[in-house]
C-alpha cells in the first residue's frame, strides 16, 4: 500500500506540470525517508547524482545531442528528401515514399523524434502539399516517419533505457537497425497501397533527368558516413558506443562547417543547447534510480515477480499483457514518462520471465512510437498540424493506416525474435 501512494504521489505531481525527473526525485527521495530515516536519505542524495552522471555510458547522450544540433543545423535533411522525390517521384506515392526514408535517413544522425518530425514538416511536408497531396496523407506519413529517429540508431531513448534496465547500450543500439528497416519498409508499404488504391490522394511528381538523379545522390554520402561512424565501429569493436557518439558528434561538426553554417555565436547556441539537454536527461535518469529504490525498499519488484512467476499462464501471455500496457499508456502519457517510470519495475520481471531485455527494449521501443501519432497526446502530430496548418484531428486520422501496419511490424518482432537479436548477437 505504502508503495502505491508513492506511486499515486508521483502521478498527482506530474499532473500538477512538475517536470518528470524533479517528480521521480521528489517522491524518491520521501521513500527513502520514510524507510531508512534521514541517513539513508542523505547517504543516497550524496553519492547517487554523482554516480548517475559519472557513469561512462551516459556520455553518449550529450555527443548524440550535440551531433543532432549540428545536423539539424547543417541542412543535410532538405538534401535527403530533395534526393528521395527524384528517385521515387513517379512511384505513386512517391514523395511519401521519399519522406519515409529521409526519415529513416535522418534518425539515423538523430535520435529524437520530436526533432525529426519538426524537421521533416518544415522540409518535405511543404513540398508534398504544393505538389496537391491529400494534407491528411502529408501528414500523417510525416508524423509516423518523425518517429523512426526513436528505432534507428542513435536512439536517445535507448540510451535512457539502457542505462535504466543496465542493458549493454552498444547491443542495444545494434538491435534497433534490422526493425528499423522494417517499420521504414511498413511506413513505404502504407503510403504505397494507399495511393495505389485512390491515386487522386498523391499526383505523380515531374520526371527527372538521371544526370540529376546521380548528382543528388552525393547528397546522401554524409549521412551514410555518418551512421557507418556510429554503427560500424560499434558492430566491429572498434569503438564502443560512448567513443563512437563522439566520433559522430566529431563528424556532423565537420558536416555543419563544410556547408557554411557555421559561426561563433552558433555554435554556443548549439553546445548550450546540448548540455540543457543532457542536464534533463541526467535530472530523469537519477529520478528514475532513487524511484526505483523506493520498490526495492518495499520489495515491490521482488513480490511482483513472485506473483507473477505463481500465476498458471504462459510468459508470452504476460509478454502481451505489458505490449497491450505500454499501448494504453502511449494514448495518455509522454513516452520518456512511461520509459523512465515503467523500466526500473517491468525489466526485472521480463528479465525473470527468461525474455532477453534487449529484445524487449526495441519492442518497447516500436510500441512507444505508436504513442507519438496516437490522441490525445501523440506529440508528432501536435508538431505537424503547427507546421502545415492542419487540424491535428486531420493528422491522427491520416496517421491511423500507419498505426494498423506499425501492430503487424510489432507482431513479426514479437513471434521471430532474431529479427532483433542477430545483429547484436554476431558483433
Amino acid at each position: 500500500m505504502i508503495a502505491v501512494a508513492f506511486f499515486i504521489a508521483l502521478l498527482l505531481l506530474i499532473s500538477l506540470g512538475s517536470p518528470i525527473g524533479f517528480a521521480m526525485a521528489i517522491v524518491g527521495g520521501l521513500g527513502l525517508l520514510w524507510a531508512g530515516g534521514t541517513d539513508a536519505l542523505v547517504i543516497m542524495l550524496g553519492s547517487m547524482p554523482r554516480e548517475s552522471a559519472v557513469v561512462y555510458e551516459f556520455v553518449t547522450i550529450p555527443m548524440f545531442l550535440l551531433m543532432a544540433e549540428f545536423v539539424l543545423r547543417s541542412g543535410v535533411t532538405d538534401d535527403l528528401f530533395k534526393a528521395g522525390a527524384a528517385w521515387f517521384g513517379r512511384i505513386p506515392g512517391g514523395l511519401g515514399i521519399a519522406t519515409a526514408f529521409s526519415g529513416a535517413g535522418f534518425g539515423a544522425i538523430c535520435g529524437s523524434s520530436s526533432a525529426a518530425a519538426a524537421t521533416l514538416s518544415a522540409t518535405s511536408l511543404p513540398a508534398m502539399l504544393k505538389h496537391g497531396y491529400e494534407p491528411r496523407l502529408a501528414g500523417g506519413c510525416v508524423a509516423i516517419s518523425g518517429t523512426l529517429a526513436m528505432l534507428i540508431p542513435p536512439s536517445i531513448a535507448m540510451v535512457v533505457y539502457g542505462l535504466i534496465a543496465e542493458v549493454n547500450i552498444g547491443r542495444l543500439l545494434m538491435a534497433g537497425v534490422v526493425p528499423g528497416i522494417l517499420v521504414t519498409l511498413t511506413i513505404v508499404i502504407t503510403v504505397y497501397t494507399l495511393v495505389k488504391l485512390d491515386p487522386s490522394r498523391a499526383p505523380l511528381s515531374e520526371p527527372v533527368a538521371l544526370t540529376e538523379k546521380l548528382r543528388l545522390l552525393k547528397s546522401v554520402l554524409p549521412v551514410l558516413l555518418l551512421f557507418a561512424a556510429i554503427t560500424g565501429v560499434i558492430y566491429t569493436g572498434i569503438a564502443t558506443p560512448t567513443e563512437a557518439s563522439a566520433l559522430g558528434a566529431l563528424l556532423a561538426g565537420v558536416l555543419y562547417v563544410a556547408r557554411g553554417r557555421a559561426s561563433l555565436p552558433d555554435l554556443q547556441v548549439l553546445v548550450a543547447r546540448a548540455a540543457r539537454t543532457s542536464c534533463m536527461f541526467a535530472i530523469i535518469i537519477l529520478g528514475a534510480k532513487l524511484f526505483a529504490m523506493v520498490f526495492a525498499l518495499t520489495h515491490v519488484t521482488q513480490d511482483l515477480i513472485a506473483w507473477v512467476g505463481a500465476l498458471d499462464v504462459s510468459p508470452w501471455t504476460i509478454m502481451l499483457g505489458l505490449v497491450l500496457l505500454y499501448l494504453v499508456l502511449g494514448f495518455f502519457m509522454d513516452q520518456m514518462a512511461i520509459l523512465v517510470l515503467t523500466v526500473p519495475i517491468v525489466a526485472p520481471l521480463v528479465s525473470s520471465l527468461g525474455f532477453d531485455l534487449v529484445w524487449f527494449g526495441i519492442i518497447m521501443i516500436v510500441v512507444a512510437e505508436i504513442g507519438m501519432v496516437t490522441p490525445p497526446v501523440g506529440l508528432n502530430c501536435f508538431i505537424v498540424s503547427k507546421y502545415s496548418k492542419t487540424p491535428v484531428s486531420q493528422i491522427f486520422r491520416g496517421s491511423f493506416p500507419y498505426v494498423v501496419t506499425q501492430l503487424i511490424a510489432i507482431a513479426i518482432l514479437l513471434v521471430f525474435p532474431q529479427l532483433t537479436l542477430w545483429l547484436p548477437q554476431n558483433m
